[in-house]
């Protein structure tokens, strides 16, 4: 699909979010109705400002990110080998974590991230977090006079739709219809925050990032008509 591309330029990852604080009622007055404003569009009658809450890791104003996992392919020639790696816990730590790596071993212009919905989500969003904890951008974050063609993006969500802008593909699907194992094994999106904050089971959090981070470098290579990567191909670094 986009064979210009080589895997041991793509640094793929996923991130994890959470709400800022366990609880609606942890936020200052001002942004709980900062919070009800941002959300209006969205609650229904039957919804409370509060119910919300929840779901409030969705937007970087509001949330954290408690874990990012990333993957890539060694430059090795007889075997094939995918380094998997997941900075968590701090946020601020994750992200200075993050832009080292951005800034040092994947700097080079040929270079890309991959993300599924990342364009959507994971790229803005950690992009947004580091203005906020005033760290300064590293160059495949920071978009900024660049041309479409000059994004250093790939997304897999993207890739899907063939043009198609108005479908939406969720990760879990995706790897069930091209027989991809599923990276939902543990938890899912919707359980992140609670198995955070009431389980405070951070590592089940990050073995579920690693799983979706694994699961996007399986999409990319089975839209080109590779070989699935096995387990035995997985190397925690």
């Amino acid at each position: 699909m986009f064979t210009k591309i080589k895997l041991t330029n793509i640094l793929f990852l996923d991130i994890e979010t959470v709400p800022e604080f366990a609880t609606f009622d942890e936020l200052s007055e001002e942004k709980r109705k900062l919070f009800e404003q941002k959300t209006a569009y969205k609650r229904g009658e039957d919804c409370s400002v509060k119910d919300q809450y929840d779901q409030a890791g969705i937007w970087a104003e509001f949330g954290k990110i408690i874990c990012i996992s990333v993957g890539y392919f060694a430059h090795l020639t007889k075997k094939r080998m995918f380094r998997l790696k997941s900075f968590y816990g701090d946020e601020r730590k994750i992200l200075l974590d993050f832009k080292f790596l951005l800034d040092g071993f994947f700097n080079k212009q040929v270079h890309v991230l991959c993300a599924h919905n990342g364009k959507e989500f994971d790229f803005p969003y950690i992009a947004r977090r580091m203005i906020i904890h005033t760290i300064s951008l590293p160059d495949k974050l920071n978009l900024f006079g660049k041309k479409p063609w000059e994004v250093p993006h790939l997304d897999t969500l993207e890739l899907w739709k063939f043009g198609d802008y108005k479908q939406y593909t969720s990760l879990k699907l995706l790897t069930h219809i091209l027989g991809i194992p599923s990276p939902k094994q543990d938890i899912d999106g919707s359980q992140v925050a609670d198995v955070y904050y009431k389980e405070q089971a951070l590592e089940r959090i990050v073995q579920y990032c690693e799983r979706d981070t694994v699961a996007v470098a399986q999409l990319v290579l089975r839209y080109n008509q590779l070989p699935l990567l096995q387990n035995n191909e997985i190397y925690k670094v």
